[in-house]
Formats: C-alpha cells, structure tokens, sequence
C-alpha cells in the first residue's frame, strides 16, 4: 500500500477525554477510519504509518446526528471509528501527527 492509500483509510485520530483515559488504560488508540476500511486494512495503515505493532483492531460505524441548521433539518455524514490496540511498549503520539 502506497502512503496515499494508507491516509484515506485513517483519516484522523480522535481525541478527547474517553480516548485519552483508553490511552493510559489499555493502549488503545482511536482514529475516525474510511467507510470502506476493513480491521486488515486499518492495521496495515497504523503499523506503517506510526511504526508500531497492532495487537488488535475493533471498528464501529457512528451514526450521523439529525441537527437543526438555521430554520431547516439537516443530517451530519455517518463515520467510522476504530479503535486500535497496541502492543506492550508501544506508543503513539496522535497530537504530533494531528
């Protein structure tokens, strides 16, 4: 896979509170991921990009919310999100490649 491929399947990390506790926790790593991505495709991305080892990979689709816009309905895109577990020792800074 070419670096251009591997940056449309991740598509990018999310950070917040949750995904920082599943940091310190677990060594678990959370990225918002193409909806065409497999588990075999994400953990080919996250080993090339960050260099790192993928124990395991878990994947969600996140419904999009239904939103008023001005006077209007509108609905925000459905995503997927996966979540990433590394090996032992194993580190990503995700505000660096942010």
């Amino acid at each position: 896979m070419n670096d251009a491929k591997l940056y449309n399947v991740i598509r990018a990390p999310r950070v917040s509170e949750k995904t920082a506790r599943l940091q310190e926790v677990s060594n678990q790593y959370v990225f918002e991921v193409a909806t065409t991505a497999t588990k075999a495709d994400i953990k080919v991305a996250v080993e090339k990009l960050f260099d790192v080892k993928v124990e395991s990979v878990n994947v969600l689709n996140v419904k999009g919310k239904s939103k008023a816009f001005k006077f209007r309905m509108g609905r925000r895109a459905d995503w997927r999100k996966a979540y990433v577990k590394l090996a032992e020792g194993q580190t990503i800074d995700v505000m660096a490649k942010a």
